[in-house]
């Protein structure tokens, strides 16, 4: 199931504020995930949990170890999203 990028950030965007209690307004694309919106290392990993069920498959940590932002954040998952469509075309 392929998703654009704007879907992606939608769906992040809604579990940081649903999770995280982050207001809405600090959840921008270049926002930095450890400096602009406190989200340590402990929360990293169970953000990861909440956006699984966007994936079909395993997510592994290591593919997130390089993210420093929501928009990488996005672009990870996007790559992720479009190999599974891809797998299963």
């Amino acid at each position: 199931m392929a998703m654009t990028h704007d879907e992606i950030f939608a769906r992040v965007s809604a579990v940081l504020q649903d999770s995280f209690e982050i207001e809405a307004d600090r959840i921008r694309p270049d926002a930095r995930l450890y400096e602009d919106l406190d989200i340590d290392s402990i929360d990293a990993v169970d953000l990861l949990v909440k956006l699984k069920p966007m994936l079909d498959k395993p997510l592994k940590p290591e593919q997130f170890k390089s993210v420093r932002t929501i928009q990488d954040v996005v672009q990870a998952l996007a790559l992720l999203i479009d190999s599974d469509s891809a797998a299963t075309a």
